[in-house]
């Protein structure tokens, strides 16, 4: 029993508490004692710690609200996928699943893994090592391994990625248009620059399919959010053991997308000595990286992909809503196309030509 269970995120307003409070009294049900819930800190939107207080000390728990697709993606990480190739302590410790009544929401409890995640840690070089060291693993392990039909059906990061992206975020520009949409001369603008760079990505993608063909590697399970702040690194029994959390958005690609956003978090001046750890800690012959040119040409696919699935939202919500902030976004995304920089240094990024302005664009017309 667990004193004051329903307190347990009482003021948040969240759903599937009475569902949550269940799980949680038969996650902590091995405890001996009595187990007294003493508070809660918010780490994130829809992200908790919990900590209980029980006869052998604190214990804390992490729990996070999650729709039903990314929920089950996290579980099949968890509790099937990482295991097959023996990397379950990899993960991200998923004890146990909680669906609310109507199934729309649905509660992980985790294992609370601390303050160690690599955020923050970035120059700590045995951190980083194992951390490396595990990805490589991961992807070496998963390359054109049977359990991809099943990883796939989560999403896919191959060049379908990239053309979709790219599409859907011309379509979205495109349908901002008076009089359904009231814009000014700044904004027209700024729809045709970022317009402008999509369509010339969108003739870019036989290149860049080729490339991806050719230099790409094998098809890998990927964890399609690679940053620090979702890569941990403890202290262990055998030592400093790295784990992966929040698989939310894992799916099927090359290898280069997970790497691209993973090496991307640390400073230029790093990544060399990242990538050639990590090309010496792919298992087998996972995957031959090619030279710098060809990598960085991978890596710029991949995280213009991103760039233009950034723009899809944005755009959205300005046809639908007019909203404001949809405006600030893509002028963000547009100063991102402006400073990127090959992920590797040394190389000039092979998009970064100026963008030629509409002869109308200055009369506010679109």
């Amino acid at each position: 029993m667990i004193g004051r269970l329903d307190q347990i995120l009482d003021d948040t307003q969240e759903p599937g508490l009475p569902e949550l409070r269940a799980v949680l009294v038969q996650t902590l049900g091995d405890s001996k004692g009595a187990i007294l819930f003493t508070g809660a800190q918010r780490i994130w939107s829809r992200v908790y710690r919990l900590q209980f207080a029980a006869q052998a000390g604190t214990h804390t728990l992490v729990v996070k609200r999650l729709g039903p697709l990314e929920a089950r993606r996290g579980e099949q990480v968890a509790w099937n996928w990482l295991p097959a190739v023996g990397l379950a302590d990899g993960g991200p410790g998923l004890l146990a699943v909680a669906a609310s009544a109507r199934g729309d929401w649905v509660w992980h409890v985790y294992e609370d893994l601390g303050e160690s995640a690599l955020a923050g840690r970035e120059s700590d070089t045995a951190a980083v090592a194992a951390a490396v060291r595990l990805i490589a693993s991961i992807h070496s392990r998963f390359a054109s391994h049977p359990l991809l039909a099943e990883c796939r059906a989560c999403g896919v990061f191959d060049i379908s990625w990239f053309a979709g992206n790219v599409r859907d975020a011309i379509r979205g520009l495109e349908d901002i248009r008076p009089p359904a949409v009231s814009i000014t001369v700044d904004q027209a603008a700024l729809r045709g620059r970022l317009l402008a760079r999509l369509r010339r990505l969108q003739a870019e993608q036989p290149k860049r399919a080729r490339a991806l063909a050719d230099w790409g590697g094998p098809e890998t399970l990927l964890h399609g959010d690679l940053w620090t702040s979702n890569t941990f690194v403890m202290r262990a029994p055998g030592g400093i053991q790295a784990r992966l959390i929040d698989w939310d958005r894992a799916g099927v690609g090359p290898m280069s997308y997970d790497l691209s956003t993973f090496l991307l978090r640390f400073p230029a001046e790093r990544r060399n000595w990242i990538l050639d750890l990590y090309s010496r800690s792919l298992e087998g012959d996972a995957w031959q990286l090619p030279g710098i040119s060809r990598l960085n040409q991978l890596f710029e696919t991949a995280e213009l992909a991103r760039y233009a699935n950034c723009v899809v939202w944005p755009a959205l919500a300005i046809t639908r809503e007019n909203a404001a902030w949809g405006w600030k976004s893509l002028a963000e995304v547009d100063r991102w196309f402006t400073a990127m920089q090959p992920v590797i240094p040394g190389e000039r990024v092979s998009h970064l030509r100026p963008v030629r302005q509409p002869a109308n664009a200055s009369r506010g017309h679109v």
